[in-house]
């Protein structure tokens, strides 16, 4: 499917941070800075910007001169969760899969990001990094709560990648808001990987999709954004060419010709 991102008006393509997680390697158990190549692939082609990964070095960063190379910030899915002291949480459990690193380079970022008015487009664990570094909190087990159900990916030894990614469940979207004016419509399905989610949500923002069964925020803004400052629960970068995830594809496009409106105030 063509592009539809107007470029004409920029003379380069905006340089998209993606920071990265820290992922052990299955053969050597060497660490390594990753980032998913769908999450990747997404960008290029359904933003048409240019994606750099961003190392999780913690708080080697000088964060202000950081940013100054990227004209918007991707922030993608991750195996590990945000460690709870960020929003004073109950400890995890010992064996729960952490990743420092990540935690204190991405929320340095995004509130810098924020400040600057730089598009920010956040996908699963994206969506709680960004709630969390604006002083929202998180819910460590959506499942284990009374009256949720269970947004786990599935698991089995012969579950594929398809099943993994199926549309699992239904989410409203707010009236008038912006995610309903993108896809002229009120509800769509959307697939579901994650175990934690938004809790208090952080002043900063307002609800554009939440669960039709159970109430889980799925979609958040930043309130009176003047770029794109845009959190999803769901894995957008699955399949966003396919109608069924119309309004992923949206995203990506809106993200994109923000990104290139930044660049091109830049310039």
């Amino acid at each position: 499917m063509p592009n539809t991102v107007d470029t004409n008006h920029s003379i380069r393509k905006p340089l998209i941070g993606v920071p990265a997680s820290i992922t052990e390697m299955a053969i050597s158990g060497l660490l390594a800075n990753t980032s998913g190549k769908r999450s990747i692939d997404s960008i290029l082609e359904f933003s048409n910007c240019i994606p750099i990964i961003i190392p999780a070095l913690g708080e080697n960063y000088n964060f202000k001169h950081l940013l100054d190379n990227f004209d918007g910030i991707l922030l993608t899915g991750g195996r590990a969760n945000v460690e709870p002291h960020h929003y004073n949480g109950t400890p995890f459990p010992e064996d729960e899969i952490i990743d420092p690193d990540r935690d204190n380079t991405v929320l340095p970022i995004i509130r810098e990001a924020i400040e600057r008015s730089m598009p920010i487009f956040g996908i699963c664990r994206g969506i709680q990094e960004m709630n969390v570094a604006m002083g929202g909190t998180l819910h460590y087990r959506v499942n284990e709560l009374p009256g949720k159900n269970d947004h786990r990916m599935p698991r089995g030894e012969n579950i594929d990648v398809e099943e993994i990614f199926k549309l699992r469940h239904l989410i409203k979207l707010t009236p008038e808001g912006s995610f309903s004016k993108l896809i002229n419509n009120s509800e769509l399905m959307v697939n579901s990987l994650h175990g934690q989610s938004v809790d208090k949500l952080a002043s900063c923002f307002e609800l554009e999709a939440v669960t039709v069964e159970d109430d889980v925020i799925e979609g958040i803004r930043l309130k009176n954004d003047s770029s794109f400052t845009v959190g999803v629960q769901w894995h957008a970068e699955w399949e966003p060419q396919k109608d069924e995830h119309l309004l992923a594809r949206k995203l990506y496009e809106e993200f994109g010709k923000a990104c290139y409106k930044y660049l091109d105030a830049k310039i």
